[in-house]
């Protein structure tokens, strides 16, 4: 274990786990005759490495704790965040009176300052949401009200010409607005990957690939099986996402999580600047509705649907979904066409009992559940932070902050954004910076090499931390030279190169004719 743990010894199925962290043990419970395994000993356990999970475990390597993040996924960001429509939330859409409510506004005002320590994009474009006709002027008239209850600064309503002078490619037929001028946009897989690089630069041990199989109860710990590792803990924080009921189960809570698809669709960069706010529909009781996203790197994005699936596995797009999520757009931006679709996709999000945010301490010692976290859950993610790090200190854990705290690495070089001169040295410095891979989106050798070097193992993982294969052609040109890059790097033959993890595999093994 770290040298600042606070962990003491503990009794784990008649074997002691010290300050070393390492023992060999017998877990009676799950090794059914004895079986002598390797035992692992974290203060906190935190199990799921999207947004909330990453930035759970960043926020508590803040102390002088031994922490472990386990993520199903071959890396983190790759569940809901990935497919996350990337809106920090001004903080007056949400219903009053809950969880929701009472943790959006507060993140909201945390992601400007962790956009400036780690280095990830981020811009406060703000938003505009549209009324119609009367009534829905009376709607935004009364979430105006929630959200100066709330603290939200700035609200105002606009009239016609405020709208059309302000955005000019909103509908004509627009009544009113009201302008959140405290929303903004990330990239929310790009969040992830910073969040979690800083807390592994900090002391976070990081399982990926790594579903949690069981968690059983020893003494006064619990012990978290990850395949034939075990880590005893003394605090399990439940971050799971839509599996977060299949986590409770194993110690017993009953937590029913359904999945919500929404499906999005990405348009190309011609649209870029139709909009500059992020634009929305009247809410209704179940949905903020269909909108139009201007997304931190440019494209146009709409969506998401709202759908109650039971499968958790479902993330196809259908053509009803399409047809409903662009006659919902060009209500708002007629100027949107469904021709300039350049990609599709879905994300699930998790939904609760009450269709609130699950945040608390559990009756199981040690369990502590930040489950049933959909929208706004990216915006509130900094704020269930410090929520869950409070729970853990009030639980007893002492959490002495760490005097030694290793600085943000410098954001990742992105070769589009830099000056011609800028662009000299670099290529002076480092020549695979001179080489363009992703010629969509201007990436370079030297990008896609950094990216490999912080930690992608996937196309998917090449592409989120770099934007290689996002633009117009989809990776039609540049997916074959990721892939042989990652080879490369990983010393593996490029058939064993997948598009995000096991049984995503692109190419397969050639064949040898006789």
């Amino acid at each position: 274990m770290s040298r600042g743990s606070r962990l003491s010894t503990i009794e784990v199925g008649g074997f002691r786990l010290g300050r070393a962290g390492i023992a060999n043990v017998t877990c009676a419970t799950c090794a059914g005759g004895g079986e002598r395994y390797v035992g692992v000993v974290k203060d906190v356990v935190v199990i799921g490495g999207g947004v909330v999970g990453c930035a759970i475990a960043r926020a508590l390597t803040h102390y002088r704790i031994d922490v472990a993040l386990v993520e199903r996924e071959v890396e983190v960001g790759f569940g809901t965040s990935k497919a996350n429509s990337g809106i920090i939330h001004a903080g007056h859409h949400t219903t009053p009176g809950t969880v929701k409510g009472e943790l959006v506004w507060r993140g909201n005002q945390m992601w400007q300052d962790l956009a400036n320590e780690l280095g990830f994009g981020f811009f406060q474009n703000g938003d505009l949401t549209i009324a119609f006709d009367e009534d829905e002027l009376l709607t935004l008239e009364t979430i105006e009200s929630i959200g100066k209850e709330r603290g939200v600064t700035g609200l105002e309503l606009w009239g016609p010409d405020r709208i059309h002078r302000e955005e000019p490619n909103v509908s004509k037929e627009a009544l009113a607005a009201l302008h959140g001028p405290t929303a903004a946009v990330v990239n929310p897989y790009e969040a992830c990957f910073a969040l979690i690089d800083d807390a592994v630069d900090n002391g976070l041990q990081l399982l990926v690939g790594r579903p949690v199989t069981a968690i059983t109860p020893e003494g006064s710990h619990l012990v978290v099986h990850v395949g034939d590792e075990h880590i005893a803990t003394r605090c399990v924080i439940n971050a799971a996402g839509l599996y977060a009921d299949r986590v409770c189960r194993m110690v017993g809570i009953e937590l029913p999580i359904r999945a919500r698809k929404g499906e999005e669709y990405l348009l190309d960069k011609r649209l870029s600047g139709i909009v500059r706010r992020t634009i929305f529909p009247c809410p209704t009781p179940t949905s903020k509705g269909i909108l139009v996203i201007p997304t931190y790197d440019g494209t146009i994005m709409v969506g998401p649907t709202a759908e109650l699936v039971d499968d958790k596995e479902d993330l196809s797009t259908t053509s009803a979904g399409a047809a409903h999520v662009f006659e919902m757009a060009q209500r708002l931006v007629p100027g949107i066409s469904e021709r300039d679709c350049i990609a599709e996709f879905a994300g699930l999000r998790a939904v609760a009992p009450d269709d609130d945010f699950v945040i608390g301490a559990t009756r199981v010692p040690g369990f502590i559940n930040a489950a049933g976290v959909q929208s706004p859950g990216l915006t509130a993610a900094p704020a269930i932070a410090e929520e869950i790090v409070a729970l853990i200190a009030d639980g007893g854990l002492d959490l002495s902050p760490k005097p030694d705290l290793k600085s943000p690495a410098p954001r990742p070089v992105r070769v589009s954004e830099l000056g011609l001169s800028e662009l000299e040295q670099l290529v002076f410095s480092d020549n695979r910076y001179a080489h363009i891979v992703c010629r969509c989106e201007m990436v370079t050798e030297g990008e896609i090499a950094d990216a490999i070097e912080r930690g992608a193992r996937t196309l998917d993982g090449v592409k989120f931390r770099t934007r290689a294969g996002m633009g117009r052609c989809q990776g039609g040109f540049c997916t074959s030279r990721c892939m042989q890059l990652l080879s490369d790097a990983h010393d593996v033959p490029i058939h064993d190169i997948t598009k995000r993890g096991p049984g995503t595999w692109v190419v397969c093994e050639r064949e040898e004719r006789t």
